[in-house]
């Protein structure tokens, strides 16, 4: 591929990832040269806890797990990465280590950059620094939500708003998942997922097949979600003026 080809790819790639289509065009052009396209497969693991960050992304058309994983085994995911986003952001807030898994959800493609290269941008400028620092503060809301849904609201609920932001990234009203995957995620047994699945399904407002989930009716999926999502939509929009609808 030619140079001119590799720039309207990344130039393409930009407009898909909100961060870095909303740099300042001068902080852009000083990272396009080390940015490169990558595709990320269903399941690739980014990230192992403990593991020392020497590569962010920025996801396009993927979604990224941050994902706990207690002594036992047992896995539930913290929190969501998309287009909004970037992954690694321990990265520029000094402590290079990540104590997550982070594991591709929805495949697709993302722009890398070296660590170092980051954390150098980072300090030299200060709008770079603003707004990873606005998305952070976005990314822990959606944390912190996540967390007290884990606690407090029905799976039929939580899966509503899972599948609300699954499809806020990945721009789709069909989304891959497999019941197992679903129980991983948010933390509970198969037969639970079974159980909200079929009823959202009898409902009419998801189509699940053989690891298939088509969102038929998404408003009613919002009025049938828990708080969380909208709570968390509206804090990012709040901080980085995103529209996914």
């Amino acid at each position: 591929m030619d140079k001119s080809q590799n720039e309207s790819d990344l130039n393409t790639s930009q407009s898909l990832n909100h961060l870095l289509a909303t740099l300042p065009k001068a902080d852009y052009l000083r990272l396009a040269p080390y940015l490169r396209q990558v595709k990320l497969s269903l399941g690739c693991i980014l990230y192992e806890p403990g593991e020392l960050i020497t590569t962010v992304y920025f996801p396009n058309q993927s979604m990224i797990s941050l994902v706990q994983i207690m002594e036992d085994g047992s896995t539930i995911e913290a929190g969501i990465v998309g287009n909004d986003g970037i992954v690694g952001y321990s990265v520029y807030l000094g402590g290079e280590y990540t104590m997550s898994r982070a594991i591709v959800q929805i495949p697709g493609s993302a722009i890398a950059l070296d660590a170092a290269i980051l954390k150098a941008e980072f300090e030299r400028s200060s709008g770079l620094q603003k707004l990873l620092l606005r998305y952070t503060q976005a990314l822990l809301a959606q944390i912190s939500q996540t967390a007290a849904c884990n606690r407090f609201h029905p799976t039929e609920e939580r899966l509503a708003r899972w599948l609300l932001q699954s499809q806020d990234f990945a721009r789709s009203a069909t989304l891959q998942l497999t019941q197992d995957f679903l129980s991983s995620m948010l933390g509970t047994r198969r037969a639970s997922i079974t159980v909200a699945a079929r009823t959202l399904q009898q409902a009419g407002l998801i189509n699940y097949n053989r690891g298939h989930i088509q969102i038929l009716n998404r408003e009613a999926l919002e009025s049938a979600a828990c708080e969380c999502y909208s709570i968390v939509r509206s804090e990012y929009d709040r901080l980085l003026d995103i529209q996914t609808n």
